[in-house]
């Protein structure tokens, strides 16, 4: 039995990436998983394969987390099926690297309803039916501290989710519940830009010398929906592998 036996985590955009190894790594530590998908229903099944093999309970939810009516869906079917919700981590999102001159309004407003809309819907949420003592995780890049052309839009919208972690922090204290940010620095996944140049600068800027991976990025998550992160709230953990802000 892991320290979250019997909790219940909704992790948004969890059939890949981050967020897979975010689900796998609370399901190790005895949490029952929402894996969330938006078009990739055979990696969220597959992840749930893999968490139940191995003694856990997960099941993937599809919900466009850009649209405030899948995110509503979401949060009460997982109350439907498992009862109750402890623990949200908003890490369904997307990257452009595109200069500001050449963002078009489109890319904008897409770029803000999957990192910005859908998360704060996501937190209205929860707040409404979350556990006393629950934990909430927003995943956001630690890009807003250091700063680099070509990503002003997905920088901005990270940004604010930011400052949403700040406010609801104050609002759900009264009830022991924490929300924090997790700042992932150059991780290796899938929306890591693929530019050679791009990654070497990533693995150059941590005094350890490499890309991160998912699963430095889960385990920094685990610490933080635990009980022993009781008097962690409000804050951003920079897990960037000491990369310079």
């Amino acid at each position: 039995m892991g320290s979250l036996t019997e909790k219940v985590a909704i992790v948004t955009g969890s059939s890949d990436g981050i967020g897979r190894a975010i689900a796998e790594r609370l399901a190790q530590d005895g949490a029952k998983i929402v894996v969330n998908y938006g078009k990739s229903a055979d990696k969220a099944k597959q992840v749930v394969v893999g968490i139940e093999e191995k003694g856990g309970k997960a099941v993937a939810i599809q919900a466009d987390m850009s649209k405030v009516g899948d995110v509503g869906r979401l949060v009460k079917d997982t109350v439907r099926i498992f009862g109750r919700l402890n623990i949200l981590v908003n890490n369904a999102g997307m990257f452009m690297y595109k200069p500001l001159v050449e963002t078009t309004e489109e890319e904008f407003d897409r770029m803000f309803a999957l990192n910005t809309k859908g998360p704060y819907f996501a937190l209205q949420e929860a707040a409404k039916i979350i556990q006393e003592g629950g934990r909430i995780v927003n995943i956001s890049t630690d890009g807003t501290h250091i700063g680099f052309a070509g990503a002003t839009a997905y920088l901005g919208s990270k940004g604010a989710l930011e400052q949403f972690t700040k406010g609801l922090a104050h609002e759900l204290a009264p009830k022991g519940i924490t929300v924090n940010t997790v700042s992932p620095g150059y991780t290796d996944t899938a929306m890591l830009p693929a530019d050679p140049t791009f990654r070497q600068i990533g693995e150059q800027a941590s005094p350890l010398k490499r890309l991160g991976i998912p699963k430095d990025i889960a385990d920094v998550v685990a610490f933080v929906v635990s009980e022993e992160a009781r008097w962690l709230t409000g804050q951003n953990i920079h897990a960037g592998g000491g990369v310079v802000m």
